[in-house]
């Protein structure tokens, strides 16, 4: 998809995104959404179309780094549940609890022991969010292998995207279907009444985008809530400039 027909089409989502969160605020309802599925998909281009037109004092992302050492100690599920939605706010997790079945079970970084708890456990946790009110909406992004590689060759040839390649996922170039193995696995036991999974293709990204965001909005309860009247009389002056004192602006950028 061009990049000026995907703006214009992800132009009246944004109005709706902006009316979801005007609703979350008046009712103090409190979404989250997880992006999951495999490295290059598309998870942070997704995220940012969610959480771009939104106040984020509302709209946060959790993008958590490896555990420590302490909380290696910890019930696994313990450091997500400090960062879920308190009444209206919207929560993107960017990557979630669901590590466990994706990097640290297909990378060695779990037991098979701990990854069968992890799929006992996660809709038992999801149910308690659920049934306390939360909304949660589970997103796995899907890309063959083809587009998955070109990605990589992209973000190892541009040194504005390095920083996303790891030695992680180069390493996992090598277990794409262990990682699709490990997927099915996860859903078989995961896919609940409750909390549903949602497979979008993302081997177009832009579309993959507004196919998520079209699905969001829509599974969303009625978010017809009017924005507060305000009041915009004209300046009882003419306009002022700024004045300095103490200190001067620096110098403007140099354009031609």
């Amino acid at each position: 998809m061009k990049k000026k027909q995907y703006e214009e089409l992800y132009e009246p989502l944004e109005l709706e995104l902006v009316a979801m969160a005007r609703w979350a605020k008046a009712t103090g309802a409190r979404i989250c959404v997880l992006f999951e599925g495999r490295d290059t998909a598309g998870k942070g281009g997704a995220i940012r179309a969610v959480g771009g037109p939104l106040n984020p004092r509302q709209c946060r992302t959790v993008a958590l780094a490896a555990p420590t050492e302490a909380e290696k100690t910890q019930w696994y599920f313990q450091r997500y549940v400090r960062h879920l939605p308190s009444a209206g706010e919207i929560v993107l997790f960017d990557r979630s609890w669901y590590n466990r079945t994706g990097v640290e079970q297909v990378m060695g970084f779990a037991t098979q022991p701990q990854v069968d708890a992890f799929l006992i456990q996660a809709p038992v946790f999801e149910r308690m969010l659920v049934d306390d009110g939360i909304l949660l909406f589970k997103y796995w992004l899907t890309t063959d292998q083809a587009q998955q590689e070109e990605r990589l060759r992209e973000r190892l040839d541009d040194p504005l995207k390095r920083w996303k390649l790891s030695p992680i996922d180069l390493a996992a170039r090598g277990k794409y279907d262990d990682y699709s193995h490990a997927r099915e696995e996860m859903l078989k036991a995961t896919h609940t009444e409750h909390a549903p999974w949602t497979l979008v293709d993302f081997n177009d990204q832009k579309l993959g985008r507004l196919t998520l965001l079209r699905d969001l909005l829509d599974r969303m309860p009625d978010t017809a809530v009017q924005p507060e009247e305000l009041s915009f009389p004209p300046l009882d002056h003419p306009p002022h400039a700024e004045e300095y004192g103490v200190l001067k602006p620096i110098k403007d950028y140099p354009v031609e």
